[in-house]
């Protein structure tokens, strides 16, 4: 495995500390559950927003910045799932109005890329009758 440059390292501690609200809300939501998730993770060349290493799931919070950088953000997410990564991206406005919904569907999204969970699973014993035991 590569080490990671210096400077990229840097980079990603100054995101860290300058997060945008829209980061630090949604990251107050993730950070207690698993799989877990991280900020700033640097792939290659790119520094994602947050990932969940385990899933190999990149998120991208997108401002209005990105309107313009759509190249730009077009050969990042080629890069990405080029590594394997699976590369989702949300809106700022989209996190801020609803962090719970998006928490949620991200968490949805590293189940998923982890194999998910039963699509039906086992009944609860939640109102069920206990039958008394035999003696022995």
């Amino acid at each position: 495995m590569k080490r990671v440059p210096p400077e990229m390292t840097e980079r990603a501690r100054q995101m860290r500390r300058d997060s945008t609200p829209a980061e630090r809300k949604l990251w107050r939501l993730l950070s207690r559950y698993r799989p877990a998730f991280t900020r700033q993770l640097v792939v290659g060349t790119y520094i994602v927003d947050l990932a969940c290493r385990e899933a190999k799931l990149a998120v991208e919070l997108d401002g209005s910045q990105h309107l313009d950088q759509k190249t730009y953000d077009a050969k990042r997410t080629a890069y990405l799932e080029s590594m394997g990564w699976r590369v989702v991206r949300l809106w700022n406005s989209e996190v801020i109005t609803n962090p719970e919904g998006a928490a949620e569907f991200l968490l949805a999204q590293a189940a998923e890329c982890l194999g998910g969970t039963h699509p039906q699973p086992l009944p609860s014993r939640e109102g069920r009758v206990r039958r008394p035991r035999l003696p022995r």
